[in-house]
């Protein structure tokens, strides 16, 4: 099997629907989504003794952060709508996971500025049936999007965000779908074939990644045997 062939040809094909669709997207059943690489530790893996003891560093991070959150109280308006615009300002793509009830999932990149409806136009292209109602919702617990005019940014969705769909019909009898048309559903899996690529992790999705710069201005001392960071017990 020539692997560098078959990485090219799911580029082309990748490529070619995301140009006819106005977004880069990727395509996974549930088997497939499952078999990427879970960066999340396993439920039984335990760790040493030294793992809860604090460092000399760890308690200049809880002091520094203390500190942190103390000047972000005395912060005024101006400031900290500056410091926001400038912390929208390095946000770059929004990646939103469609997941539909027969297991697939549709994986699209946005433009944080962008609106919500625009992932709505970007499924009416990639339906089955564009021709039926339906509604995008989160969980937990279930709360449908309603207000589909705000950006990405505004919605929470940044870095990335699982949102989840259905046919706003009284009997729903489209449950086993397919809900995605033929050519969407015909590159399942080809993004696994190319490249490793830099997107966020399952476990971010839906959680905002803004942080205060103020917690990094208090030094931490270096130590030769351990880095400066939080508590290792904290960061479960």
């Amino acid at each position: 099997m020539d692997v560098d062939a078959d990485a090219q040809r799911a580029t082309d094909k990748l490529k070619a629907v995301s140009e006819a669709l106005g977004h880069e997207i990727r395509v996974f059943s549930s088997e497939n989504f499952a078999s990427q690489t879970s960066k999340l530790p396993s439920a039984d893996h335990e760790e040493d003794d030294d793992f809860y003891e604090l460092q000399p560093a760890d308690y200049y991070n809880l002091i520094s952060n203390r500190m942190g959150e103390h000047f972000k109280m005395l912060k005024t308006r101006k400031m900290r709508e500056a410091e926001l615009a400038a912390q929208r300002a390095k946000r770059t793509k929004t990646v939103m996971r469609v997941r539909f009830p027969d297991g697939y999932i549709l994986e699209a990149d946005f433009i944080p500025s962008e609106r919500i409806h625009s992932l709505v136009d970007l499924l009416l292209k990639a339906l089955a049936r564009p021709d039926l109602p339906f509604y995008l919702y989160t969980v937990p617990p279930k709360k449908r999007i309603l207000d589909t005019s705000q950006d990405f940014y505004t919605a929470g969705f940044v870095p990335g965000a699982n949102v989840h769909f259905s046919y706003d019909l009284p009997e729903d009898d489209l449950k086993a779908g397919p809900f995605l048309r033929e050519e969407i559903l015909s590159l399942d899996g080809l993004s696994l074939l190319l490249k490793p690529a830099s997107q966020p992790d399952d476990s971010r999705m839906n959680s905002s990644s803004l942080q205060s710069d103020a917690s990094q201005s208090v030094p931490v001392p270096t130590t030769t045997n351990k880095k400066p960071g939080r508590p290792k017990w904290l960061k479960r």
